[in-house]
C-alpha cells in the first residue's frame, strides 16, 4: 500500500519526467509528452495544468496531424541561461530563456595569448550587458546557470583545463569557478567540439540523432561524441580526439609530439601554407572555401585532400562506435560537397561495410554559433530537472 510520502515522491518524480522531456525537446504537444514519459494522456493533463499554475510551463495553441493541440514548453519568465564560447580568436555570448528561445547574442575578437583572467573580464562585461538587453522590460529575469565553452581539454570534475597549444595561458587554470566566482551563478563547462555536438544535436543536423560524431576543423581538430543521446567525455575529458589519430608516422611532427597525426594534413594551421606560394600570406580557412566555390583548382584540391584525411578519421569512428550521423563544422562545412564527397568516399573505402552503410555525413547547419548555442544547451541539460522545477516555481511565486 502506497502511503502519502511515497505518493508524493511518486508526483514529484512523474513531474520532473514531463519537465525532462520538454526541456529536451524544447516544445512538445501533451500526446507527445505521453509518448516519451510513458505516462497516460489524464497524468500528463494534470502534471501540465499543475506546472503551468506555478509558471514552470507555457501552453499554446497548436496543430498536430491536422487536429488542434496544445504545446507545452518551458516557461520563458522562469529565468535566463548563459552560453559563453572561447575560440581561437573570438569570444562569443548567448542568453536564452528555458524555452529555447535566443534572447540576445554578440561576438568580438579576443587575443589568443591572453591571460584567463583578460579572457575571463571579457566575458563577465559581455554577459553583464546582454542580460541587461534580454532582460529589459521584465525587470525580473535571472540568470539560474552559464555554459561554458573552451577550446582544450576539461576535467569535468574539476574544472581544471589541461594543457592546451590554442589557449596556451590557460593551462592549469579553472574557468569554470572563476567565472561562477565573477557572476554568482552556477557555471557548467566544456570543451568546444563538445558543446558544438550538443548544439547541432539540439538545434541542427544532428537533432533527433542518439549516437552521432560533430568533427570541427579550425586551428585544431576535435570530436564532439554523443553516445545514447549523452556527450562522452571520458574519465579525463579528451574523448574525441580525432585530430592525433596516426595517418603517416613519418609525417610533420603535431603538437602533441607525434607524427603525421590527422590534424596535421587537415588543421588550417598546416594546410593554409600549401596554397602561400600561389595565393599569398594571409590566407584564411574561410577565404579559401570562398576561393573553392568560386572554381579556384588549387583551393578545391586542397579542401580534397583535407575531406579525404577526415574520412579516413571518420572511418575509424564508425568501426569503434558505429554512429549513425556524423556533423561537419567549422568554416570547412561551408565548402560543401567540396568536402563532404572526399569525406565520404574515404568512409566507403575503409570503413566496414555495414558500418559506412548506416552512416549519414552531413554539414552542420549552425555555422561558427554551434559552440555557444551548445554552451546554452549544456546548462540545460546539467542543471537537472529539481533545480528547473525550483526555479521556476520561485519565478511564478514572485510574479
Amino acid at each position: 500500500m502506497e502511503t502519502p510520502g511515497s505518493q508524493s515522491s511518486l508526483h514529484r518524480a512523474n513531474l520532473e519526467r514531463v519537465v525532462r522531456a520538454v526541456r529536451m525537446a524544447g516544445s512538445l504537444t501533451q500526446a507527445e509528452i505521453a509518448r516519451t514519459t510513458g505516462l497516460s494522456a489524464a497524468t500528463v493533463s494534470n502534471i501540465v495544468r499543475e506546472l503551468k499554475e506555478a509558471g514552470t510551463v507555457e501552453v499554446t495553441p497548436t496543430s498536430s496531424g491536422g487536429r488542434r493541440a496544445r504545446a507545452v514548453s518551458l516557461s520563458a519568465d522562469a529565468g535566463l541561461v548563459v552560453g559563453v564560447d572561447f575560440g581561437h580568436s573570438h569570444l562569443r555570448v548567448a542568453i536564452g530563456n528555458l524555452a529555447h528561445k535566443v534572447l540576445s547574442e554578440d561576438a568580438e575578437p579576443i587575443d589568443v595569448d591572453a591571460s584567463s583572467a583578460e579572457g575571463l573580464d571579457r566575458a563577465e562585461a559581455m554577459v553583464r550587458r546582454l542580460v541587461e538587453t534580454a532582460s529589459a522590460g521584465t525587470g525580473r529575469a535571472k540568470v539560474i546557470g552559464v555554459g561554458l565553452g573552451v577550446p582544450g581539454p576539461i576535467d569535468i570534475g574539476t574544472g581544471v583545463l589541461g594543457s592546451t597549444a590554442i589557449l596556451p595561458g590557460w593551462a592549469g587554470t579553472n574557468p569554470r569557478d572563476d567565472l561562477a566566482a565573477r557572476l554568482g551563478v552556477p557555471v557548467y563547462v566544456d570543451n568546444d567540439a563538445n558543446l558544438g555536438a550538443l548544439g547541432e544535436q539540439v538545434w541542427g543536423a544532428g537533432h533527433g540523432a542518439e549516437d552521432l560524431a560533430y568533427i570541427k576543423v579550425a586551428s585544431g581538430v576535435g570530436a564532439g561524441l554523443v553516445i545514447s543521446g549523452q556527450v562522452y567525455r571520458g574519465p579525463g575529458g579528451t574523448a574525441g580526439e580525432i585530430g592525433h589519430i596516426t595517418l603517416d608516422e613519418s609525417g610533420p611532427v603535431c603538437r602533441c609530439g607525434n607524427r603525421g597525426c590527422l590534424e596535421t594534413f587537415t588543421a588550417a594551421r598546416y594546410v593554409l601554407p600549401l596554397l602561400t606560394p600561389t595565393h599569398g600570406a594571409g590566407l584564411t580557412m574561410e577565404r579559401m572555401v570562398r576561393l573553392a566555390q568560386e572554381g579556384d583548382p588549387g583551393c578545391r584540391r586542397v579542401i580534397a585532400d583535407v575531406g579525404r584525411h577526415i574520412g579516413s578519421g571518420v572511418a575509424s569512428l564508425c568501426n569503434l562506435l558505429n554512429p549513425s550521423r556524423v556533423v561537419l563544422g567549422g568554416d570547412l562545412a561551408e565548402a560543401g560537397d567540396l568536402v563532404l564527397d572526399p569525406v565520404r568516399d574515404s568512409v566507403a573505402r575503409y570503413a566496414i561495410p555495414s558500418a559506412a552503410r548506416q552512416l549519414t555525413v552531413l554539414p552542420g547547419e549552425l555555422g561558427s554559433r554551434a559552440e555557444v548555442l551548445g554552451a546554452l544547451a549544456l546548462v540545460l541539460s546539467e542543471m537537472g530537472e529539481a533545480t528547473l522545477l525550483d526555479a521556476a516555481g520561485a519565478a511564478g511565486a514572485a510574479a
